[in-house]
């Protein structure tokens, strides 16, 4: 689960953690407003949307003035970056940057721990500098039974700055945002960037978090918070009927029993060249109603041009599944072509009961895979 810059700036201060003054807006009006509350010549107009990108796509803006602050707003709030439309902005004081720092803290699944990440060059090229120098970036795994006490704490800050008031003002900021990504079960902790301005204080700009959608049940209070896109809200609805669904960019509509089966579908389609548009597993029952729900949520989805349907029938009965789609094509008018590989538990009566229907019945994955691919490219 994603927050909003401001949310998450929110929870920096619920530890004591010394942000910006913000103040958040929905309209231009507001923002005219903000300006003279803030009581800064110099503020910075920012866009408060789920992704990344937003000084590039022209989501911040600098206004001197109210009426720059009214122009600006406006302006950004008729953007839409990266899919996401913007609905409110947040105005915060300007600072005099004189370099820029990156801080994060991250799960990292191969160390089995969570990793501090940290990087002289910050700010919205953060992404260049990993691509092109990866060695400016530096990780540090956190033992969990450690934690980061003091001296750690002020070793890792010795990598930023030599100055003893900089190391001490980084090593506890560093202890808090541990502290927060512990306590609130977080998947990300992120500031980027972390300012050292020309005054010589230290600010933070920008911040990000991520939660573990699995811990969210231990925290109301972030469930509060969630935003939920048009997709996050169709995979919950899936999941609530016992369907795994995660929404891709491709047009090869998958609908597979077993998570494993499920990847190495996606997998083949693509070493066929094709694409699929998304991850789809109807899991280990046998109920028809199932395959109908899933059915409905492939067609649904524009951009599927075909639909591939892979069943290996363990506890999962393939003739279940082929009453269920016969159904669903009783119920659903479409004109998609439907590509189907069923083997296992009553494979044989599942193929006569399709037999003569629109369904194109494949023999082997691999052949099923190759169809789906060449009926989406014509």
């Amino acid at each position: 689960m994603k927050i909003h810059e401001y949310q998450a700036k929110d929870l920096f201060s619920s530890l004591n953690i010394p942000v910006k003054n913000q103040i958040l807006c929905y309209n231009a009006d507001q923002a005219k407003l903000a300006y003279k509350e803030i009581g800064a010549k110099n503020i910075v107009i920012k866009a408060q949307v789920l992704t990344g990108g937003r000084g590039k796509a022209g989501g911040v803006k600098l206004a001197r003035s109210e009426e720059e602050a009214f122009t600006y707003t406006k302006t950004i709030l008729g953007l839409t970056i990266k899919d996401y439309p913007v609905t409110k902005v947040i105005v915060t004081e300007a600072v005099d940057i004189e370099s820029e720092y990156y801080l994060s803290f991250v799960i990292d699944r191969n160390a089995k721990s969570v990793v501090l990440i940290m990087c002289t060059e910050g700010g919205i090229e953060i992404e260049e500098v990993a691509a092109k120098t990866p060695e400016k970036i530096l990780q540090f795994p956190i033992d969990p039974l450690t934690g980061l006490p003091d001296y750690l704490a002020r070793k890792y800050a010795f990598v930023l700055f030599k100055e003893m008031a900089l190391v001490n003002q980084t090593a506890l900021l560093l202890q808090k945002m541990y502290q927060l990504f512990i306590e609130k079960d977080a998947s990300l902790v992120e500031i980027n960037p972390l300012v050292f301005t020309k005054q010589g204080e230290l600010v933070i700009a920008d911040a990000k978090m991520t939660f573990d959608d699995n811990a969210l049940y231990r925290h109301p209070d972030i469930i509060a918070l969630s935003e939920p896109t048009e997709d996050e809200k169709i995979e919950a609805g899936a999941k609530e009927k016992g369907l795994s669904f995660v929404r891709l960019d491709g047009e090869i509509g998958c609908m597979v029993n077993g998570a494993g089966l499920a990847m190495a579908t996606m997998d083949m389609i693509k070493l066929y060249g094709g694409a699929p548009a998304n991850f789809l597993d109807i899991g280990g029952s046998s109920n028809p109603n199932k395959v109908i729900e899933a059915m409905t949520l492939l067609l649904k989805d524009p951009k599927v041009k075909v639909v591939l349907i892979n069943i290996f029938g363990g506890i999962t009965r393939c003739d279940d599944v082929a009453s269920g789609l016969l159904i669903a094509f009783e119920q659903l008018k479409t004109d998609i072509p439907v590509v189907i590989r069923l083997t296992g538990t009553n494979e044989k009566e599942a193929r006569e009961m399709l037999n003569g229907s629109r369904l194109r019945i494949a023999k082997t994955m691999s052949e099923a895979t190759r169809t789906a691919v060449e009926l989406s490219k014509k």
